[in-house]
């Protein structure tokens, strides 16, 4: 056992086991919503139909209350809670093996609807079955858990134990549901593509590296889904989406974690104009699928993501922060400089980091910045009134970037010489070699399209006005405690 097993816990246990009671039974029980219960329960006053019926419940019982005749603990399920009554009288054989529960085991309830005299609704026990003995305790009964990092650790208790968190993830589940309707309601296809890669590509990231055995060869896990989505666009299937888990090989972050989630999808005949079309009916109808309002507070500011979204451009934008142009190479490495970044740093790479130093503020939004240098977007179309920038944005809101976005790059001659280009800088985060099986795709021809990517765990941050995207992961990345170093959550409060 480990060390959060309590020793009283587990003799009760055995003793369970002595008087032939299987404290891990292999069947479990068909019982109704805890929710539904309520909702059909009705209040002392005006009951409700389900008002005096029998019913099975069953779920996590909490805080045992015991006054010797008479015992009440809340049981709880994914729906909601409700109070348990147990009555020595209506108990009589069962009552002997009351000892033998403790908070936090899971158990059935069969019981009658009613109320206590002072309005509660509650279900008064005529049969108890035990379903999981619970040999560690649960935390302290008013503050849940308090120590952030173990809630990370211990998600499995922190979903029922802390008020509130699992309504985040059930946020969750509606954003990608509501996404997956809206985008299936313009004639999307949803589609999966490969997770392993043989070249890391689709965005400048360091990728996590693994080896296929029986190929003899090195693989990468994705970090984008991009080049794949957009083969298939060249198949004529026309708009794709996929939501992908992508894999990014660097630190963390409020905002970054090594493995999350994002929407991508690629629509023939579009470009980047309608790209952010989409973003604005996506995150409308996000916002009020799972807030019922467009209404919403983010790190104590409030925001309406209603469209219209302005439009900023980053040249223009580089210049009004900075005070010189974007490719005044001198100004730009002094600037680099004086912010304490490396000044040898590839210069349209720095550029973006220079510009991204002081950019947070000006883009409260919702606002899309719009029309990038060309030299920082190799998969985007150039615009054809000045081909020194590229049809591209990238969406924001209260300072955090959710999407980017392209007119895409359809051109095999012209995306084979960026390719060449990215590899030649020798940067880590670039690919180490062209994807030359793409630009073959490219050459069998891509119509004129759009593509967008969201990403989910922001979206999600921004719509439930969590903190750290730790917060909207169930499992966030967390470095490994050795056995035994983790500590009782008990102890933790």
């Amino acid at each position: 056992m480990t060390e959060i097993a309590q020793p009283d816990r587990i003799a009760k246990l055995e003793e369970l086991r002595k008087q032939g009671i299987d404290p891990f039974p292999a069947r479990g029980v068909e019982a109704r919503p805890i929710h539904a219960v309520l909702a059909g329960l009705g209040t002392s006053a005006e009951p409700g139909p389900l008002a005096g019926e029998s019913v099975t419940l069953a779920g996590r019982m909490l805080n045992l209350r015991d006054f010797g005749k008479l015992i009440f603990f809340p049981l709880l399920d994914r729906s909601g809670r409700i109070q348990v009554g147990l009555q020595r009288d209506k108990l009589t054989e069962w009552w002997p093996r009351r000892k033998l529960l403790d908070g936090g085991d899971q158990v059935a309830i069969r019981g009658v609807l009613g109320h206590t005299q002072k309005g509660e609704p509650t279900i008064w026990a005529t049969e108890v079955r035990l379903l999981a003995k619970a040999v560690a305790a649960p935390p302290e009964k008013w503050h849940g858990m308090t120590d952030k990092e173990l809630r990370y650790r211990r998600r499995y208790v922190d979903l029922w134990a802390s008020e509130g968190v699992r309504e985040v993830f059930e946020k969750r589940s509606a954003v990608l549901s509501t996404i997956r309707r809206c985008l299936e309601e313009q004639n999307y296809l949803e589609v999966e593509t490969p997770t392993l890669h043989p070249i890391a590509g689709g965005a400048a990231a360091r990728p996590f590296v693994t080896h296929h055995n029986a190929l003899g060869v090195e693989l990468f896990l994705r970090i984008a889904p991009e080049l794949y989505l957009k083969r298939l666009i060249v198949g004529g299937l026309e708009r794709v989406f996929e939501v992908s888990r992508n894999f990014r090989n660097e630190g963390l972050s409020p905002r970054h974690n090594p493995e999350f989630t994002m929407l991508e999808l690629y629509e023939a005949q579009a470009d980047y104009r309608r790209m952010m079309q989409l973003v604005e009916i996506l995150f409308e109808r996000c916002a009020r699928a799972v807030n019922g309002t467009t209404q919403i507070t983010f790190r104590g500011k409030r925001y309406d993501l209603r469209p219209p979204y302005q439009v900023v451009s980053y040249t223009e934008l580089f210049r009004e922060q900075q005070g010189f142009a974007y490719d005044d190479e001198p100004r730009l490495r002094a600037r680099a400089a004086e912010l304490g970044l490396d000044p040898a740093t590839e210069r349209w790479k720095l550029m973006d980091q220079v510009f991204e130093s002081k950019v947070g503020d000006a883009l409260e939004g919702p606002v899309f910045l719009s029309d990038y240098p060309v030299e920082i977007c190799p998969l985007a179309k150039q615009k054809p009134e000045n081909p020194r920038l590229a049809e591209r944005f990238e969406v924001f809101v209260a300072g955090m970037e959710l999407g980017n976005a392209f007119s895409e790059l359809n051109d095999p001659f012209e995306q084979a010489r960026r390719f060449e280009e990215q590899v030649a800088t020798k940067d880590p985060e670039a690919p180490g070699e062209v994807d030359w099986d793409y630009v073959q795709a490219l050459e069998y021809g891509m119509p004129p399209a759009g593509g967008l990517g969201i990403g989910i765990d922001r979206l999600v941050m921004l719509l439930t006005g969590a903190e750290t995207i730790r917060d909207v992961l169930l499992f966030p990345t967390m470095k490994p405690l050795p056995r035994g170093a983790a500590e009782d959550p008990q102890a933790e409060e």
